[in-house]
């Protein structure tokens, strides 16, 4: 059995409170269900049942919480799981508000990334991917979304011109350019093609 050490309320919510467990934080919980069920420090309690008290009396409003952050921008499935743990939720709290997402078809990786790609054109391949990855995005839906996903030549060179702005068009200046859109993600193909096209704008 584990123990609950301290109860305390939270700073930003006075309704709630966080319950911490042999000495670490383990939920938040509403103030009165934890009256209702007499939990206090030092009552000796099943994490499990524990669980179950969140669950059967926070659930709704989790799924309210997530809806109302899900409204403001789409989020990718891990960044609702970090939402929804940093509020304090449980794992069982967690997963039944992500099965009512899914379900009501407000969290989908897939559509996420399909919608990120379509909304950037200035971004290399590389760089969408990493951005998608760093928001925690399925590695799978990340991958189908960039299938058929080119660097822009026309946008490379635009890039490269923006580069070379004030400094002479040499062959120097132009592979320095070319090695910089290169770290940054940018098709080296692309970008070798859109070198030559400033040769031959020279």
């Amino acid at each position: 059995m584990a123990k609950i050490t301290s109860i305390e309320p939270q700073v930003k919510d006075k309704s709630r409170c966080s319950v911490f467990v042999d000495g670490r934080f383990y939920c938040g919980i509403k103030l009165e269900v934890a009256v209702k069920h007499r939990l206090k420090a030092g009552t000796e309690i099943d994490k499990a049942e524990l669980d179950r008290i969140q669950l059967e009396t926070e659930k709704a409003q989790a799924v309210d919480k997530a809806l109302t952050h899900i409204s403001v921008s789409p989020k990718t499935e891990k960044q609702m799981r970090d939402f929804l743990t940093k509020k304090g939720y449980v794992g069982a709290v967690v997963e039944y508000v992500m099965e009512r997402l899914h379900y009501y078809g407000y969290v989908d990786d897939k559509e996420y990334c399909r919608a990120y790609v379509n909304s950037v054109s200035n971004k290399s391949k590389r760089a969408i991917e990493v951005e998608l990855l760093k928001r925690g995005a399925d590695k799978g839906a990340v991958e189908e979304a960039l299938a058929d996903y080119e660097d822009d030549e026309d946008n490379i060179l635009i890039l490269l011109k923006k580069y070379l702005r004030g400094k002479e068009p040499t062959k120097e200046n132009v592979y320095k350019g070319c090695r910089y859109l290169v770290s940054r993600g940018y098709d080296y193909d692309a970008v070798k093609s859109a070198s030559e096209r400033i040769d031959e704008e020279d």
